[in-house]
């Protein structure tokens, strides 16, 4: 099926992630993880994720050699597992297997979104959105489908084939089902309607807007039961939103490794939208609404870029919160102050540190710092996910030396 330089390039870095992922210090790192989600952590961990990748590339390290594009996605991967592991390892796990994921298709709430773009940075992903709100009438919210879930088990098989071909004898081919723990109705909410055009009707449409997210959540439901009831779940996650995920706590009883249920997994969600929402109403429109997807699943990470110191009150009731998001935003007193042992804090260091015109140690170590000295007052279980880094100036190093900082702040 493919060249044989190709096979060559894929097999021999296949291999020196196979070195990588043997090491004892990968296991040393789940159980450490463990440890961090059961609450009773070693250290606080670390983890880089949300790169930019385009910025990263020193001595051809990134750059591509395969020809076919089914090959040159995988090598995009490996590439990148091993620059990260040269580089900035921090807390990550290396794994021993390469995921193949099942050709899923869900079709969707039917609404496309429409916006335009700003583009700053040709060859960065992040770019800026402009959303045309679609929601303006009642009958609008007819334009909200409920999703169909289908499986094509020739693609499946076709996947598998081309992956064993690639990876035997170096990595295990690891048959992944979908991972449905990204759910949240107010990220698609902002794409049909822009976030002033949603805040506004918060206010002066509560019904209409209550109804809409009656009906997302009613959707979410549906496309979960079909994926429970063909078998199309993933096995419990190695990560979820940024951060190790492994568990003591997963799967729960009764489960079927040819079966998964969402109560074996980790779901995350957020509602960044309402960062300036009071807490009457983030509860009202998110937690009381939401509180189905909450329920079925078995461990939550809850929180993105929102600040939630204010609003714990309400993220408490909100079942199998396990991870709280505390973001550069926060009032980091007040949040762990809130948080105590009960989760863990998953602070979220301000990746601004590393864009600024000069790279200043000090400042970061001091950022770091103060998160872990706040976390020791409050007894907080503590997770630094440095993510959503759009720029490091062109400056690799810059990111390199971030993560020996976090190590050694916490170690």
């Amino acid at each position: 099926m493919f060249n044989t330089s190709d096979k060559e390039i894929i097999r021999q870095l296949a291999g020196q992630v196979a070195a990588i992922a043997a090491s004892p210090v990968q296991d040393l790192k789940r159980a450490m993880w463990r440890d961090l989600n059961g609450r009773k952590p070693v250290r606080p961990m670390v983890m880089i994720d949300q790169v930019c990748w385009n910025e990263m590339n020193v001595d051809d390290e990134l750059t591509l050699k395969c020809q076919d594009g089914q090959c040159r996605h995988y090598e995009d991967s490996l590439r990148k597992v091993l620059y990260q592991w040269r580089h900035f390892p921090v807390d990550r796990v290396v794994e021993s297997f390469i995921r193949v994921p099942k050709a899923v298709n869900n079709s969707g709430f039917g609404v496309r979104v429409k916006e335009e773009i700003a583009v700053g940075d040709p060859t960065n992903s992040v770019v800026g959105h402009s959303f045309t709100n679609q929601f303006e009438t009642d009958a609008d919210l007819d334009k909200i489908k409920m999703p169909v879930v289908t499986h094509d088990k020739a693609e499946t098989a076709r996947r598998l084939e081309a992956a064993h071909e690639l990876f035997d004898g170096t990595l295990t081919v690891f048959e992944d089902g979908y991972d449905p723990a990204y759910l949240t109705v107010w990220d698609p909410i902002s794409f049909w309607m822009g976030v002033e055009g949603a805040l506004y009707a918060l206010v002066d449409r509560p019904d209409f807007m209550a109804e809409m997210v009656r009906r997302l959540v009613r959707g979410y439901m549906s496309a979960l039961d079909q994926l429970e009831a063909q078998g199309l779940l993933c096995q419990p996650q190695p990560q979820i939103h940024c951060t190790g995920a492994y568990t003591d706590a997963l799967p729960a009883p009764g489960f079927n490794p040819g079966r998964p249920r969402t109560k074996d997994l980790w779901m995350f969600s957020m509602a960044q939208m309402f960062s300036t929402v009071s807490p009457a109403m983030f509860e009202e429109f998110e937690v009381d609404l939401c509180m189905p997807l909450f329920k079925r699943f078995g461990c939550v990470y809850y929180g993105c870029c929102e600040p939630l110191d204010r609003k714990m009150a309400q993220v408490r009731k909100i079942p199998n919160v396990r991870k709280i998001s505390m973001s550069p935003w926060v009032d980091e007193e007040l949040g762990a102050s809130e948080i105590k042992g009960d989760y863990v804090y998953s602070r979220k260091p301000n990746p601004a540190l590393l864009a600024w015109p000069d790279f200043n140690e000090k400042a970061v170590r001091e950022h770091l710092q103060a998160t872990v000295d706040v976390c020791v007052r409050h007894g907080c279980p503590l997770e630094l996910i440095l993510k959503d880094v759009s720029t490091v100036k062109y400056e690799p190093r810059r990111l390199w030396r971030w993560a020996e900082i976090a190590m050694e702040v916490v170690g």
